[in-house]
Order: C-alpha cells, then sequence, then structure tokens
C-alpha cells in the first residue's frame, strides 16, 4: 500500500492555500483512509499507521506553513529566529487515528542582542494561535488539557523551556510530572529539528541528574490499569452511555505506550514513537527479544481496535471515544485481547520490581526523594 488516491491526495496537500482547502483535503482521505482500514491480519497495522500519520503531518505542516505567510502578509514579517512546531501525544509518537486533537508546543531560539525579545515572545504567540485556529478548521480539537501552543505556557523560547523543565524535575509534584512524560512524547514537526534536539538533551540530562524521578514517573505511568480482572476477564463499562464497550485507549493502550515511554526514559531512549522505543530497547538489551516482539504484537492489536474504533464527528471536528462494544469482538478477538493484555501487565509488574529495587534506601540509585 500505497492507494492512488491516497498519494493523490496527500500530494495536494502542500500546494493548499487555506483553511478550508486543507479541510476539504482532510474529509477526502478521511474517508479514503475509513475505506482501507486495516480489517484482516494480511493489512499491516504498521503500514497503514505510518500513511496515516504521514497524513496528519503533512496536514500540520501546511497548517504552520499558512499561518507563516498569514502573518507576513498581515505586515508581521517573517519568524524572527528559529523555531521547532511540537507535537505531544499520539501525534508525538506517531500514533495518531483517523481522528485527532492538537497536543502541541512552539519552541523558537533565544534571540540574539539585535531583536526585542518581547516582540519576539509576541510574533511567535501570535502564530501558534493562528496555527491552532487554521487546524482548527481542519477539523482538529484543541486539546482538552490545554497543552497547546496557543497556551503561553506551551509556546516560549528555549531557556524559558529549559527554566520550566528544571522547575518541572525540582518540584515533581504529580502534574509536573505529567508535564515531563509529555514532554518526553515531544517531537518537532515543522521547524528546527535541531532546536528540538536540545531541548531533548536537556531533558534527559535532567533525568540522569534526578535519579528519584523514575519513581514519581511510575506513579503516573500506573494511573491507568489494562482492563482485564484477577482471573483473566474482560472489563466492560457497566454504566451510562457506553454500557457493554471495551474501552481500548485508556485500558489498553494507554497502559502499554506509557509504561514503554517510562522504560525508554530510564533506559535514555530517546524515540519518541512505540515501536521505535521497543526496538531500541531491544537492540541495547533491556528488553529480550520474546518480550518485545510481544509487546510488538500487543501494540499492533490493540491500535487496530482503536482504527476500528466509532469515529464521531463533533461540531466539524473529528473525535473518538476510544471504546468498541464487546459484541463487536469474536470470540477469537477477545482471546488475542486477553493475551496481549497479558503481557502488558507483565511489563508493568517488571517496570514495577525494576524502579522500585533501583531506588531502595542503600542501593546507588540514590534516595527517591
Amino acid at each position: 500500500m500505497i492507494d492512488p488516491t491516497v498519494e493523490w491526495l496527500m500530494e495536494r496537500i502542500d500546494s493548499a492555500e487555506s483553511a478550508d482547502e486543507l479541510r476539504d483535503l482532510r474529509d477526502r482521505l478521511h474517508r479514503r483512509m475509513e475505506a482501507l482500514l486495516p480489517d484482516g491480519p494480511d493489512v499491516s497495522v504498521e503500514r497503514f499507521n505510518a500513511i496515516l500519520n504521514g497524513m496528519h503531518d503533512a496536514l500540520i505542516r501546511r497548517a504552520v506553513f499558512l499561518s507563516e505567510e498569514a502573518m507576513a502578509r498581515a505586515g508581521k514579517g517573517t519568524p524572527p529566529v528559529p523555531y521547532a512546531y511540537l507535537l505531544f501525544g499520539s501525534g508525538g509518537r506517531r500514533e495518531q487515528t483517523l481522528s485527532s486533537d492538537q497536543d502541541s508546543g512552539l519552541l523558537y531560539e533565544d534571540p540574539g542582542p539585535g531583536p526585542d525579545p518581547e516582540a519576539v515572545r509576541a510574533w511567535f504567540r501570535e502564530m501558534a494561535r493562528l496555527i491552532v485556529r487554521t487546524l482548527e478548521r481542519a477539523g482538529y480539537p484543541p486539546c482538552d488539557g490545554n497543552v497547546i501552543s496557543a497556551n503561553e505556557a506551551w509556546c516560549d523560547g528555549f531557556s524559558g523551556w529549559t527554566a520550566k523543565v528544571d522547575g518541572w524535575f525540582d518540584d515533581p509534584i504529580w502534574e509536573h510530572v505529567r508535564y515531563l512524560l509529555i514532554l518526553s512524547d515531544g517531537r518537532a514537526v515543522s521547524g528546527d529539528e535541531r532546536l528540538a534536539g536540545r531541548l531533548r538533551d536537556h531533558f534527559f540530562r535532567r533525568v540522569r541528574s534526578h535519579p528519584g524521578i523514575a519513581e514519581r514517573m511510575l506513579q503516573n505511568t500506573m494511573r491507568y490499569k489494562p482492563l482485564i480482572g484477577l482471573f483473566g476477564q474482560l472489563l466492560p463499562e457497566r454504566y451510562g452511555e457506553d454500557t457493554g464497550t471495551i474501552d481500548i485507549k485508556y485500558g489498553a493502550y494507554i497502559p502499554l505506550v506509557s509504561a514503554v515511554r517510562l522504560l525508554a526514559i530510564i533506559s535514555g531512549v530517546r524515540e519518541t514513537s512505540t515501536l521505535s522505543r521497543l526496538r531500541r530497547l531491544r537492540e541495547l538489551g533491556r528488553l529480550p527479544p520474546q518480550d518485545a516482539e510481544a509487546l510488538e504484537a500487543a501494540w499492533a492489536f490493540f491500535l487496530r481496535l482503536r482504527l476500528l474504533a466509532a469515529s464521531r464527528n463533533r461540531g466539524g471536528l473529528y473525535a473518538n471515544n476510544g471504546k468498541v462494544a464487546v459484541t463487536l469482538l469474536t470470540k477469537p478477538m477477545r482471546r488475542e485481547l486477553r493475551l496481549h493484555l497479558g503481557t502488558v501487565q507483565r511489563l508493568r509488574h517488571s517496570l514495577q520490581r525494576q524502579i522500585s529495587g533501583r531506588f531502595r534506601p542503600g542501593n546507588d540509585g540514590g534516595d527517591p526523594t
């Protein structure tokens, strides 16, 4: 695969001249990709995912470009310093489904002796708001948690970003640790990738200098539990409009990707996608080959179910609650789901043992506080 229709529509993204044109292309690509959903074992979820996320990246990059152009047309000029537009969450991991919201940030180089720092800050904050509005018109809702470049907390110069990161490490309350985990998934989708790489270098230096941060990250990572009971039974939703559904996103996918993410962080693995992390962890000997293969299979199965989950278009914005009705799962699918959830449980238990043992009093890892 690459489908000729998808290929043709993707080529047209780079010549789109407005947010409305981007929305039209996204709608057409959405319908075509929906028709190509991997509903059988012979269709590669990994390949489908790569094409789908290439579509999202292309649309977002074009929205950034159009926003730059709009700033110039409005007499604001060109970017005063280099910058990087960052994606977090599933976008940062290259794991967006057909429906995706905006988890983003904007990082720009500290101005030198020439430009006025306040003017530079104002320029980028105005452009960040414009990018977010453009993407909304293209069908991408803003992040519910306000992790978005239009939020001034997520739009800053390099020194401002590093100061924030240092503050999060030095005061590792729940919310600050959440921000660190979000940041660890970040990647540049547009602009200066080297700038984003420097921020990533700073993040990993601070991880090494704060060994106790792993236990704090573990607490956040274990927040969402796999939807499997003590005796291996699936745990569907019991109340509300989603009664009888399985929460694939928060009961299967998130427990897996968050555990792999934390193992990657403490192992110094800088890749952001779950598959890349698993393959690098295997290369480093942090995961036995059979465990890495089992986790890759679990990732592919969970992603297949997430792609098949009902997509809802709310007020012109694409959304997906990540839930699948139990009745839509065949017996073999339920059996496979239980198998993969067991794999995730074992990874989580292993991670708990590694981190708890690493930071016991007297261990070389030091005091967790």
